[in-house]
């Protein structure tokens, strides 16, 4: 704070900070105390609210317990309610993308921080930044096009004699995750250029010099410091796939579903928002959940993170 005073005046960054301190209780803390109160209430008519039977219970919750299937996880028959299988699944595929995303994110972090020339730089963050001018609506109905059963991906792959018929690509979770890492691979890259370019590349040399090999260099020296990077992107991807609506929705199969698409018809198609805010708390803490999980993983703290 006392820098901030420094640098940008008192008035500046009283400012700042209530700007910063609105956003958070009005637009975080405020709904999310909101959304845990109406997930323990009941629904009732308009005229019973406030009424004798309506009082806190757990009910909301204890509803993602119903409706058993019988299915198959991992090559192992299981008996598991239908809301808890899309949880599960939800929760997977996200960690699937983070995964994916992650894969493709590194070698392209480090060419950028590392190999390319510094006039390059611009060109590159451009293309990159190229998608996000076009709305995740309109990127999804593109991949939806593209792997179509007839698209132009099937098309291609015939024409080339690759495939000898169509496929059919939207089926199961393929869509999904193709559409999820296709969005939010940018969350990863830039995080992990950003803790990759303040490396020294006197360490790499030098490791090289010694004759260490690429992997040993990555692993021992590359890899550790970009720890917090790693971490802030798994934590946006994550996230913000778990929370996504609109690509599972446009790209999802008929025997995929996710999460959020559950929330949606509690929400709009049940006019349940109660039962709709309880599953939507679930989400949220185990989102938070995650966060912890790769925070202890990779042994960094919130502020590391943050930057």
């Amino acid at each position: 704070m006392g820098n901030m005073f420094r640098r940008y005046g008192r008035g500046v960054t009283l400012l700042i900070c209530l700007i910063t301190a609105f956003w958070l209780v009005m637009l975080v803390i405020l709904p999310n105390i909101t959304l845990l109160e109406s997930s323990f209430r009941p629904l009732l008519p308009v005229t019973e609210i406030g009424g004798p039977q309506d009082q806190y219970t757990f009910a909301n919750y204890l509803k993602v317990f119903n409706g058993s299937i019988d299915t198959t996880l991992l090559g192992i028959p299981v008996h598991i309610p239908v809301h808890v299988l899309t949880f599960t699944l939800t929760l997977f595929y996200s960690v699937v993308v983070t995964l994916l995303c992650f894969i493709l994110a590194y070698p392209l972090a480090y060419f950028m921080a590392k190999i390319v020339s510094p006039k390059s730089l611009p060109t590159l963050f451009l293309l990159l930044f190229v998608p996000l001018w076009v709305s995740e609506v309109l990127r999804a109905f593109a991949w939806w096009i593209i792997l179509a059963l007839k698209g132009p991906l099937s098309s291609l792959l015939v024409w080339l004699h690759i495939i000898d018929a169509p496929v059919r690509w939207i089926s199961g979770y393929n869509g999904v995750l193709i559409g999820l890492v296709y969005t939010y691979v940018l969350f990863m890259i830039f995080p992990v250029y950003n803790a990759m370019s303040s490396l020294d590349s006197n360490q790499i040399e030098a490791a090289e010099d010694l004759g260490s090999p690429w992997w040993r260099t990555h692993l021992r020296i590359v890899l550790p410091h970009c720890k917090p990077g790693i971490a802030s992107g798994a934590v946006m991807v994550f996230m913000l796939s778990a929370g996504s609506l609109l690509v599972p929705t446009i790209l999802g199969s008929t025997t995929s579903q996710w999460f959020t698409q559950t929330i949606q018809q509690w929400m709009f198609d049940a006019l349940d928002w109660n039962t709709a805010a309880a599953y939507a708390f679930l989400l949220l803490l185990m989102c938070t959940l995650f966060v912890s999980l790769v925070m202890r993983l990779f042994r960094v703290k919130l502020a590391d993170i943050a930057k």
